[in-house]
This record gives structure tokens, sequence and C-alpha cells, in this order.
């Protein structure tokens, strides 16, 4: 696991526009430039927030991630508690 990397690209995307914009034009090429194992990767690309919280990427990097990605407050509070 790769902890470092994957808080760094989620914090690249959440505060640097053209971060975003690359990774929302081609995620797949956009993941990796970081050394991600493969489930971090898939993670990341399926915004799937129960995995990355798991994962143990931090709630004030990963709320923001899901707000950009159209996560209501509902869907991440019960992805958090483990309820999807």
């Amino acid at each position: 696991m790769s902890l470092y990397q994957l808080q760094k690209l989620i914090y690249h995307v959440n505060r640097d526009p053209s971060h975003r914009e690359r990774f929302r034009q081609e995620p797949a090429a956009f993941v990796q430039g970081y050394e991600l194992s493969e489930e971090e990767k898939r993670a990341v690309l399926n915004v799937d927030v129960r995995k990355l919280y798991t994962l143990g990427v931090h709630s004030l990097l990963l709320r923001p991630f899901t707000l950009t990605h159209k996560v209501s407050n509902e869907d991440y509070a019960k992805a958090l508690a483990g309820l999807e």
C-alpha cells in the first residue's frame, strides 16, 4: 500500500485545477503518474468512498474529492459507516 501517494493524488485533484481537469479527461492515465497498488487505483477510479477510507485516506482529503465527484452527504455518510 502507498498511502502517501494515494493521498498526494487526491490532494492534487482537490487543490490544483490543472490536475483536476487531467483527472477528469483521462483518469486511467492520470493515476499512472502515482505509485499506487491496483486496489488503490480501482478505488480512486471508481470513487469508492468506503475503500478509500479503509485504505487510510484522511477525511479532510476524502470529502472534497467526493464533492468534486458529486457524492451526496447522505451517500458519503453511508459509505463511511459501511452501509452502502
